[in-house]
């Protein structure tokens, strides 16, 4: 309502503002938006570790690999691959937060040589999680 001519006032119903009622479905509409934002957050964030750890495993595999090609044996541990200049330093888990929780699968005797000394030939996540997909981390 308009100011009142006579007085010049404005009527007490339209002066007291919001009431609980509808102050109630603003605060319940953005809590629940919050609440799926906050779900989409913490999807993306663990989209995102599991792309890292795929990346981290991939390149740790291919500098095993590329150590195997130029010295015809495996390295030892994945120490070797940062001494001799295949990996620049031992990534971080992002599932463990550690460099130093790697699991790293033996390589197998070689028949024709059975002296040769056994290095690593694989690495997978210490990890005991299980991924999106219901796969372990410790298998990929």
């Amino acid at each position: 309502m308009g100011p009142n001519i006579v007085t010049g006032k404005r009527s007490l119903r339209s002066a007291r503002g919001f009431t609980l009622i509808e102050l109630m479905i603003v605060m319940s509409i953005i809590v629940t938006l919050a609440t799926v934002g906050l779900v989409q957050y913490r999807q993306s964030v663990l989209f995102a570790r599991e792309a890292v750890l795929r990346s981290d495993l991939r390149d740790m595999r291919e500098a095993i690999d590329q150590y195997y090609a130029d010295k015809n044996q495996d390295p030892q541990g994945l120490e070797d691959l940062v001494t001799y200049g295949y990996m620049r330093a031992i990534p971080v888990d992002p599932f463990t937060n550690s460099a130093e929780t790697w699991q790293t699968v033996p390589s197998e005797p070689d028949p024709a040589n059975p002296t040769a000394t056994l290095g690593i030939r694989d690495v997978k996540s210490g990890s005991e999680l299980a991924a999106i997909d219901g796969s372990n981390y410790a298998d990929w």
